[in-house]
């Protein structure tokens, strides 16, 4: 339950018009509701302005699609991430309203209820060194969508062809957060840092032959970084660097 949900709830009993059993069962669940194998986390929108993700991986489709349900009939939205074909499917069946991405392993109903962001609203750019680094970038792109931020994507503009991110580096200065997502020796996010203003969070990707060490020598080059105040995530963590991204916008906004 977020929290324009629970302030229109106490409006409704104030007025008469829900009554207190009612507004007793829809807070049955709240703070948390233990599931047996999960315990969700009502009361996480209203401390943090999102309810809780759901990390797929591991869990069975069965644990996915209750999971989602028990979140929707909650009143917040669901955003599951790292997602099987098989989860994507039955939540399809279960709300044919979600949106899936393969690609981004993702799949979403509106976290909460908002409107489509406006031609003005901050923008937060991803991007993508390689097309090897879109899948990561995506769960980026999808987490930012499923919160109602704006944001566009660049892809395949690596260091290997330095003109290729120049070109675009009026783009890269409009935007009030730029996610950087790389493998291989990591090296666009301290080129990017060189242009931006704003935040950069550099998102290291388990892309890159042997002495890449499955994203450690991207890691360790985003961290020593000669770019200053750059951030970085953990390798493939394309939800971690849009969930910062959300919270540095509403920190921006005074609130989420």
């Amino acid at each position: 339950m977020n929290r324009a949900a629970l302030a229109a709830l106490l409006d409704g009993v104030r007025d008469g018009a829900i009554p207190t059993d009612e507004a007793l069962r829809r807070l049955a669940a709240f703070p948390a509701e233990d599931l047996g194998f999960a315990r969700l986390d009502h009361h996480r929108d209203l401390r943090q302005g999102r309810p809780e993700v759901i990390y797929a991986e591991g869990k069975t489709v069965e644990q996915v699609v209750r999971i989602a349900e028990r979140l929707q009939a909650a009143g917040a939205g669901v955003l599951a991430t790292r997602t099987s074909d098989a989860q994507r499917h039955a939540l399809v069946e279960a709300h044919p309203d979600v949106r899936v991405n393969a690609l981004a392993r993702t799949a979403w109903l509106p976290v909460a209820a908002h409107a489509a962001p406006t031609d003005e609203a901050p923008l937060v750019l991803v991007v993508a060194a390689g097309t090897s680094d879109l899948p990561v970038a995506e769960e980026a792109v999808e987490t930012l969508r499923a919160f109602g931020r704006r944001v566009d994507r660049l892809a395949d503009v690596g260091v290997a062809g330095l003109h290729r991110i120049l070109a675009e580096e009026s783009r890269v200065r409009s935007a009030a957060v730029v996610i950087v997502v790389a493998g291989m020796e990591g090296a666009l996010a301290s080129v990017v840092g060189g242009l931006a203003a704003a935040p950069v969070i550099a998102v290291p990707t388990s892309v890159g032959y042997g002495a890449a060490f499955g994203g450690l020598a991207a890691l360790l080059g985003m961290l020593n970084a000669c770019a200053s105040g750059i951030v970085v995530t953990n390798i493939d963590n394309g939800f971690g660097a849009a969930a910062a991204a959300d919270r540095i916008l509403a920190g921006m906004e005074g609130g989420s």
